[in-house]
C-alpha cells in the first residue's frame, strides 16, 4: 500500500521550569496508507493531542522524521486539522466559515463557493448557507466543521475526538461521513478517540499508545465481514460484525495491561 504519511524515529520531549526533561515519544515508527483510516487510542497523558501537533507541524520534533507524501500528480500534500470542538466563527455565516480553510491559504473564487455550496448540501447544510453558527445544532455545526476541512483538499485528515459531544444518532452520520470519504476520495485519516467501538468502527487499523515515553503497544488491522455492497463498511454494520467482539477484547486488554503497568513500581508491586 503507498503510504500517505510516515513517522520515523520520532523523538520529542518538554523541558519543565525546573529544566526536567519530561520525555513524550522515543523511536515511534508508523505508517498511513493512502485512503486508510488509523485510529490512535491510548490512556489519558499518552501523547496523542502531542502527536497531532506534532504530524500537523504545529511542533518541531526533538529528533525523527515525519514525511507527508506528494499527490499523484506530483504536487505537495496537505494536512488539515479537525478539533473536538467545531470553533465556527459567529459572526460569518455558514458559507463563510465553510470556505475559511481556503481563504487562510489564498483568495476565494466563486468556483470554490459554488464547491463549499455543494458540499454543504450533501451534508444537508444548504438552507442554512447563509444563517450564522448560533441557530445550528452541535451535530450540524460539526458538520461544517468536517465540510471545512475537506474543503481544504487535504491528503491527510487528523481527527481529534471530533464526535465525543456529539448525541449517539448524530455519532453514528458523522462517521458514515468519513469512512464514505475515504472510500470516494481517497482521503486518509487518522483518529485520535477514547471511544473503542468507534475507533474500530471506523479504522482499517488501531495503533494503541502506551508507557511513557510513549510507543506503540499493539497494532491491530482491523477486518469485518460485513453484509451490503462489496463488504463496505458503515458504523452500524461494523459494530454488528462476527469479529467485533474479539477486536474489543484485544484492545481493551491492552489498554488495561498498560494501565497496570503504568501503576505499578520497580518491585513489581501495584503502587497505592
Amino acid at each position: 500500500m503507498e503510504n500517505r504519511l510516515d513517522v520515523r524515529n520520532l523523538n520529542h520531549s518538554f523541558i519543565k521550569n525546573n529544566d526536567e526533561e519530561i520525555r513524550i515519544f522515543q523511536n515511534l515508527k508508523f505508517s498511513v496508507g493512502k485512503a486508510e483510516i488509523v485510529a490512535i487510542v491510548g490512556r489519558s497523558g499518552a501523547g496523542k493531542s502531542t502527536l497531532f501537533n506534532l504530524i500537523s507541524g504545529l511542533l518541531k520534533p526533538s529528533a525523527g522524521k515525519i514525511e507527508l507524501a506528494l499527490r499523484d500528480d506530483g504536487s505537495e500534500g496537505r494536512i488539515a486539522y479537525m478539533l473536538q470542538k467545531d470553533l465556527l466563527l459567529p459572526w460569518r455565516t455558514i458559507l463563510e466559515n465553510a470556505v475559511l480553510g481556503i481563504e487562510l491559504q489564498r483568495t476565494v473564487t466563486q468556483a470554490d463557493r459554488t464547491r463549499a455550496m455543494a458540499m454543504l448540501a450533501r451534508y444537508g447544510l444548504e438552507s442554512v448557507a447563509n444563517t450564522y453558527p448560533h441557530a445550528l445544532s452541535g451535530g450540524m455545526k460539526q458538520r461544517v466543521a468536517l465540510c471545512r476541512t475537506l474543503l481544504a483538499d487535504p491528503t491527510i485528515v487528523l481527527l481529534d475526538e471530533p464526535f465525543s459531544a456529539l448525541d449517539y444518532e448524530t455519532r453514528l452520520m458523522l462517521e458514515n461521513d468519513v469512512l464514505h470519504l475515504t472510500q470516494t476520495e481517497g482521503t486518509s485519516v487518522i483518529l485520535v478517540t477514547h471511544d473503542i467501538d468507534e475507533a474500530i468502527a471506523m479504522s482499517d487499523r488501531i495503533v494503541v499508545l502506551g508507557g511513557r515515553p510513549a510507543n506503540i503497544i499493539l497494532e491491530e488491522h482491523i477486518v469485518l465481514n460485513v453484509p451490503g455492497d462489496e463488504g463496505k463498511r458503515d458504523a452500524i454494520t461494523a459494530r454488528g460484525a462476527a469479529e467485533f467482539p474479539f477486536y474489543h477484547q484485544r484492545i481493551w486488554r491492552a489498554l488495561r495491561d498498560n494501565d497496570v503497568a503504568h501503576t505499578t513500581n520497580s518491585t513489581g508491586n501495584p503502587l497505592p
